[in-house]
């Protein structure tokens, strides 16, 4: 763990460590000074001179002790906030699809609980264990100017009490990971239980709970319970063994004072600097689970941020112009292929859509597109360029995205807009607004652009919040729009709206687009008909309609879908 922090925190962390040595031996010192003190009241000699060495000892040791714990808690609260900047750093250039939905948990776990333990170390628990190793060496060390035979008494039990504490942290090791995702699933199931309370009343699950949620606290409390039941007997035997050190001195002392080798004034000085020794053992083991528990957190923190970043190309390359060229590219979701050897190109100017059922792919291509994943195989090309050659900014920039599953930040309607482009201008940013739509929705809210959202928009209905995403992504004013058409289960008020932010949207831009309204898909200039993560068929919409195949089967489904109607009752 030492080393794990030396690497993580650098230099202030050495310091801190230099600093609680010095403390430790100080306080060691203070301990070993009893002996002649002692041994000089007992034995009625004068005892000013060692009794004024013990004040200035123990005067250092005060200081050292508050100059120690307040560095320490200086790099405490240095150590959580530089975690969380590297932390949010890090993950900042992971690729999207490293955020699968169990890690999202886990990061929020780490982020949290797991950023704390760290920064308790050098805090607070630091301090104990610097003092449990370097307190007794120096009073052993001591004890071997005083009675040399003694302190080999005491180190004689040093192998037990080190065995002791490695038993513990084996045991403890050993839970803490189901300990750390018992935690996890149980905060996800928390937030899931706290944001979707519309659809569990709307099925009449208020009265006797939610079963995820109770099931994950179930874990999470089995986990803990475990923990302490594996914990307990490690730290008991730690307990026992630093008591054994005592005991064995204290026999040892015994038997040498009643042999005449040891006097009595020096023997009660020895056992006082013995009770002195076994101490800092036994308040490192009364944080040895914590020192455990922070271990395992250090160790994720560690696993976290060497989790290698999306690559980025040492000499990026210029994009020529805004178009899109997929060839014979493969992708899978770890051993689940989706797509294969598609392959097609998105022209300038040009609107192409995607067609094809749900698990067709569509999706992911758009995903690989910006560069959320890597290709498993084949190529993904943005102005002409290998997306994996192009630097994660200037991609970013040549493209917008406006997906189906719209989030918006804890904020107002205008902070939201303006994401798309922080640097621009209030006028920039409504007129951006008024081309989406969104001043409609604008002049019904109370705070008007200023209104709070709520978190992920959940004060604006779909609709509301599709046209603040498009809002977005026509501030951005990026050359290329990767758009999921998501229009179809809204109102017909809203379906008018995005139907004309999506046109302002597309103009004199390269749009490809999964398209689901008829009038979208024939005004296309391509059509790319996905099926099973192949490209069945590729054309324009007469063309593929005079082929009679997949799209012509697809055409007509939908173009009687949009014809029922329910029934009223008479």
């Amino acid at each position: 763990m030492i080393r794990s922090l030396t690497t993580l925190l650098g230099a202030s962390f050495r310091r801190q460590l230099a600093i609680t040595a010095v403390y430790a031996v100080l306080q060691g010192l203070t301990f070993a000074l009893l002996v002649p003190v002692l041994r000089a009241l007992l034995g009625g000699q004068s005892a000013t001179g060692w009794l004024t060495v013990f004040a200035a000892v123990v005067a250092a040791t005060a200081v050292a002790h508050y100059i120690q714990s307040r560095y320490g808690y200086a790099v405490g609260l240095s150590a959580m906030r530089g975690l969380f900047h590297r932390i949010g750093d890090h993950v900042a250039t992971l690729p999207v699809g490293w955020f699968s939905g169990d890690r999202v948990g886990r990061l929020g776990q780490l982020a949290g609980k797991g950023v704390m333990d760290v920064m308790s170390v050098p805090a607070h628990l630091m301090q104990v264990l610097v003092t449990a190793v370097v307190t007794p060496a120096t009073v052993l060390v001591c004890m071997l100017f005083f009675d040399w035979r003694l302190a080999l008494a005491a180190l004689a039990t040093a192998p037990l009490i080190w065995l002791a504490f490695r038993w513990t942290a084996a045991l403890v090791q050993r839970n803490d990971a189901a300990v750390h995702d018992a935690a996890a699933e149980a905060g996800d199931r928390v937030v899931e239980f706290a944001q979707q309370q519309a659809v569990l009343r709307a099925f009449g699950r208020t009265s006797e709970g939610f079963d995820l949620l109770d099931k994950a606290l179930a874990r999470q409390r089995t986990a803990l319970r475990r923990l302490l039941g594996t914990a307990l007997p490690g730290l008991g035997a730690v307990a026992l063994s630093v008591q054994l050190a005592f005991t064995v001195t204290l026999i040892a002392g015994c038997a040498l004072a009643l042999g005449g080798s040891v006097d009595v004034p020096e023997l009660a000085g020895v056992l006082v600097l013995a009770v002195r020794f076994t101490e800092p053992l036994l308040a490192a083991a009364d944080v040895g689970a914590e020192l455990r528990l922070a271990r395992g957190s250090l160790a994720r923190v560690n696993e976290l941020l060497s989790t290698p970043a999306l690559p980025e190309p040492g000499s990026p390359k210029e994009p020529a112009v805004p178009s899109v060229e997929l060839e014979d590219v493969g992708f899978s979701y770890g051993d689940a292929p989706v797509l294969h050897e598609v392959s097609f190109t998105v022209a300038p100017g040009t609107m192409t859509a995607l067609v094809g059922p749900s698990g067709s792919g569509k999706t992911t291509l758009t995903r690989l597109i910006a560069r959320f994943w890597d290709t498993g195989s084949g190529t993904v090309r943005v102005g002409g360029q290998d997306v994996r050659e192009l630097s994660t900014e200037r991609l970013m920039g040549m493209v917008s995205m406006v997906f189906q599953d719209v989030y918006l930040f804890e904020g107002s309607v205008e902070d939201n807009i303006r994401l798309g482009r922080p640097a621009a201008t209030d006028d920039e940013v409504r007129a951006a607004g008024r081309a989406a739509r969104v001043d409609e929705i604008v002049e019904r809210l109370p705070g008007g652009w200023q209104t709070r959202v709520g978190e992920g928009g959940a004060t604006l209905s779909g609709g509301e919040r599709q046209r603040v995403s498009i809002a977005r992504a026509l501030l951005k004013d990026a050359p290329i729009v990767l758009l999921d058409e998501a229009t179809a289960a809204l109102d017909p008020e809203n379906e008018a709206a995005l139907v004309d932010a999506l046109s302002a949207l597309a103009r004199e831009r390269t749009l490809l687009v999964i398209a689901h309204r008829l009038q979208t898909i024939a005004r296309a200039d391509q059509i790319v008909v996905l099926e099973a993560g192949r490209v069945a068929e590729l054309g324009t919409h007469d063309e593929l309609l005079t082929r009679d195949g997949r799209y012509a089967a697809f055409w007509r489904e939908r173009s009687r879908a949009q014809g029922w109607r329910l029934a009223g009752r008479a």
